[in-house]
């Protein structure tokens, strides 16, 4: 957890107490050390955080405190409703109505005279081409990619042979008429992208995958590196990629390797 996270936790934490709040309690709930925190308050103290207390006897949070409104720049609100266009055309169903979401609470908190950056914005974005409808439920797989549990595939190639997979899925790639799920393939022993509309059938397992997603996504983008593969695919504005194909040994194109 970052700094500025645990900050914001020490305040909800003494927000929500009843009582005093020890050190040695809140390093529970942060999973971190005592001494952390006592570097944590002595810096909200220095931010005039109202907090009362001292070590060994608890800190509680002067009830009237409470944390300011959102304050953003107009870059930095045309930024964020720039992104959430880019998601709302070009993401499934559910990602877009979570930015449309996202932009309608920014306008509700943000102040008045900002709100004009918000509701007509400078920047626009393309039309997006007629997207292809995603054969599988976008929804259980990120839910699959946060929980690191596996999903069971019967996946098509671009030739329509049908083959079954066991993959660990840690990334959805976002392309302009079509979407990918990254992921370790136990079939082929090795990292594949498999393009959404060309599952014909998927299960999501309860089984977690081994070790950390963090870890698989860095090996994931060293390999990318090492055989000159772009998330993006090839060139600048590339086809939607092809279907998984042969093993490995049979796909060693440059591209074709990974994204297949």
């Amino acid at each position: 957890m970052r700094r500025a996270e645990r900050l914001f936790q020490i305040i909800q934490i003494l927000r929500g107490a009843r009582g005093p709040v020890t050190a040695d309690a809140m390093a529970r709930e942060l999973e971190t050390s005592k001494r952390t925190v006592y570097r944590d308050v002595a810096e909200l103290l220095a931010q005039r955080v109202p907090i009362q207390g001292e070590a060994g006897m608890g800190y509680v949070l002067d009830q009237s405190f409470d944390m300011p409104p959102l304050m953003l720049t107009p870059d930095e609100i045309e930024a964020a409703v720039l992104g959430a266009r880019l998601v709302i055309e070009r993401a499934d169903p559910s990602m877009s109505r979570a930015a449309r979401d996202l932009v309608a609470k920014i306008g509700a908190v943000i102040p008045d005279h900002l709100r004009p950056f918000l509701l007509e914005p400078g920047m626009m974005t393309p039309p997006r081409p007629s997207p292809q409808p995603d054969a599988i439920d976008m929804i259980h797989v990120r839910e699959a990619i946060r929980a690191q549990r596996k999903i069971g595939l019967r996946y098509s190639d671009e030739t329509g042979a049908i083959t079954e997979r066991t993959i660990w899925p840690i990334a959805v790639g976002y392309y302009e008429t079509a979407r990918l799920i990254a992921g370790w393939c136990e079939l082929r022993e090795g990292f594949r992208n498999f393009r959404t509309d060309r599952v014909v059938e998927a299960a999501f397992l309860e089984d977690r995958y081994p070790g950390r997603r963090a870890v698989l996504m860095q090996r994931w983008r060293e390999e990318m590196t090492v055989h000159g593969v772009r998330w993006r695919g090839r060139g600048a504005n590339p086809s939607p990629p092809a279907g998984e194909g042969g093993s490995r040994s049979e796909t060693d194109e440059g591209s074709r390797r990974l994204i297949r």
